[in-house]
């Protein structure tokens, strides 16, 4: 029967030590990504706000090009992201995905249009229920 080590000396905590000391990039980048998690965990827009702007403030400082290429790009779409916070959680793209089925087979039913425009119509109709006109559907 073997024996369980004592805290401290577990190897794989040994080796994840020695990598923290080493200080290498992709550590720093894990370690970020890892602490961007807490973020999916505030309830308020307010404290989701400001933990944001303190992660953003982490990444540029980080050094790694990656990282700061992620939160400027965080930093610009921040008013975007935090509006999910403001619906508490409540956004469904369901009604966006549907929509984009509906345009992909309106758009192959069309293929016969000559002009763009003729395309737009048609799709205005199907998406918005507009009513058509009977001559639309007269054999003359």
């Amino acid at each position: 029967m073997s024996e369980r080590p004592t805290v401290g000396t577990d190897p794989r905590q040994q080796s994840v030590k020695e990598l923290f000391e080493y200080n290498l990039k992709s550590v720093r980048a894990h370690l970020l990504r890892e602490l961007f998690q807490q973020f999916w965990g505030y309830a308020s827009p307010t404290w989701a706000g400001r933990f944001l702007d303190t992660w953003c403030t982490k990444a540029m400082r980080s050094n790694l090009e990656p990282m700061k290429k992620v939160a400027k790009s965080l930093r610009r779409h921040r008013h975007l992201i935090l509006n999910w916070f403001r619906a508490e959680g409540t956004i469904s793209a369901g009604v966006f995905e549907g929509s984009k089925g509906v345009v992909k087979l309106t758009t192959r039913k069309a293929s016969g249009f000559r002009t763009a425009s003729g395309m737009e119509m048609t799709l205005f109709h199907v998406l918005g229920r507009l009513p058509e006109p009977e001559s639309a559907h007269r054999c003359c």
